[in-house]
């Protein structure tokens, strides 16, 4: 076993983030059905990260990649992946996947699965997709056909794990994409139950936006001898994204987005929310306002989520309205708008929330409401990006909102447990990041049986 290098998240050596001039991919030693397969979806200069990250994986080494959302990361990883699976065939045995790759929620899951398909289109390598909010079966029958590559939430892996449905003795590869989403949404528990099942020998990569003192010391323990691959400082936005900042009273909110979602050119916009509850209250008033809209959060069914998804990547929907569970999940090149409709709490997830748009080269535009309780938000966001947000004056503009300070800046205190209405299994309701009930499931388990199973429903991962 290699002995594990000490580091801190200060002790790195950067790796530049400037692309090689004429870099394109035939440039990275990659085989020839992966190159036909680059080739088909359109793919010819690499991004940074991949640029940096691919020879590295290509070699073994573990890696620590910090990167926005939007870098290319998925193909960074996925390439080298199906490279060495492709030269080093053997058949994966009953429900042992050869790869596990640990994604936060299940749009990310499923959308690293659809790339992982799509650039091994011409590879024999198998795989699987494992989430909750959706049955057992076809995914435990996906599994025992034998699978190279698992991609998993770690909530319904560790719910087949405890039913022996799976097995992690053979994984020679391990990814944890979006760890700081992972810390964000409380599946760091979960995270630590998973990693002693695994094999002390293999390849592990850590993929993170932000580098928080968490992701750190669980970077040093599961990393060996590390390549870091940063491509941007972190918590800096996307260069292309225009950002606008809207001082409006609450109450005026509704007026003001419909006010702006009658300008033709906001052409498929993503509006984000702090609650589930404010999630469907802005989409239901959309759709009344005859504005095509679906709502997407932790509280719809899968098929419910999937649908919105794919109603709005096919334009048949105009505007979709996601809580933060979103602000990763969602990989649609062509969002021309976000709309933070609510500030986030946690200045870090307005990063992610606009990096939504700008995808793959294209520019964007991000509006930001802000109502005066809000404003505290607006000035975190503003010192952690290192910039002042321009101002865009509208009908609805509030002078209170952009002048608040003290009290009248700050959200009001939360209720008492005794006066909040619905409440966890300890007495308190469980809280996400943003300050609403929590989008995953991670700590609600059902009460186990007495055979070691558990009751209820598992499907809420």
């Amino acid at each position: 076993m290699v002995s594990k290098q000490s580091f801190s998240p200060h002790t790195f050596i950067n790796s530049p983030s400037v692309r090689s001039a004429d870099m394109d991919f035939k440039d990275l030693n990659l085989i020839e059905p992966l190159q036909r397969a680059l080739q088909h979806e359109g793919y010819v200069t690499p991004t940074p990260i991949q640029e940096q990250a691919i020879p590295y994986l290509l070699q073994g080494k573990d890696l620590l990649g910090i990167a926005q959302t939007g870098t290319g990361k998925t193909a960074a990883f996925a390439l080298p992946i199906l490279q060495y699976l492709t030269k080093n065939k053997r058949i994966p045995p009953r429900a042992s996947p050869r790869v596990l790759i640990l994604a936060p929620t299940r749009e990310l899951a499923a959308q690293i699965g659809q790339s992982i398909a799509a650039y091994g289109r011409h590879t024999t390598v198998t795989r699987a997709v494992i989430f909750g909010g959706v049955g057992y079966q076809p995914q435990v029958d996906a599994l025992n056909r034998g699978a190279d590559v698992l991609v998993a939430t770690p909530g319904r892996l560790l719910d087949l794990l405890e039913q022996r449905k799976v097995y992690l003795n053979h994984v020679e590869i391990f990814v944890l994409d979006e760890a700081d989403r992972m810390l964000d949404m409380g599946f760091f528990k979960d995270i630590k139950r998973i990693i002693p099942l695994l094999p002390t020998e293999r390849q592990t990569l850590l993929f993170s936006a932000t580098m928080p003192a968490e992701i750190a010391h669980l970077a040093q323990s599961i990393l060996k001898r590390p390549e870091r691959v940063e491509i941007t400082p972190q918590a800096t936005t996307v260069e292309k994204v225009e950002q606008k900042v809207l001082f409006v009273d609450k109450d005026k909110k509704p007026s003001l987005l419909l006010d702006l979602l009658s300008q033709r050119h906001l052409e498929r916009v993503l509006i984000f929310t702090r609650t589930k509850h404010v999630a469907n209250k802005v989409s239901l008033g959309l759709t009344r306002a005859g504005i095509k809209s679906d709502a997407i959060h932790g509280n719809k069914s899968q098929n419910a989520r999937t649908e919105a998804l794919k109603n709005f990547k096919s334009g048949r929907t105009r505007v979709l309205v996601a809580t933060d569970i979103a602000a990763r999940g969602i990989d649609i090149d062509s969002i021309s708008h976000v709309i933070n409709y609510e500030l986030p709490n946690e200045p870090e997830s307005y990063v992610h929330r606009i990096g939504r748009t700008a995808r793959a080269g294209a520019e964007g535009t991000a509006y930001s409401f802000c109502a005066a309780d809000e404003r505290n938000y607006l000035r975190d966001i503003e010192r952690l990006i290192r910039q002042h947000i321009p101002i865009m004056e509208h009908p609805y503009h509030s002078e209170a909102a952009k002048n608040a300070t003290g009290d009248a800046a700050r959200p009001p205190p939360k209720a008492p447990y005794g006066q909040r209405q619905s409440h966890g299994p300890r007495g308190g309701p469980r809280r996400d990041s943003q300050g609403g009930r929590r989008e995953s499931h991670a700590h609600q388990r059902p009460a186990r049986r007495k055979d070691g199973g558990r009751r209820g429903n598992f499907g809420r991962r």
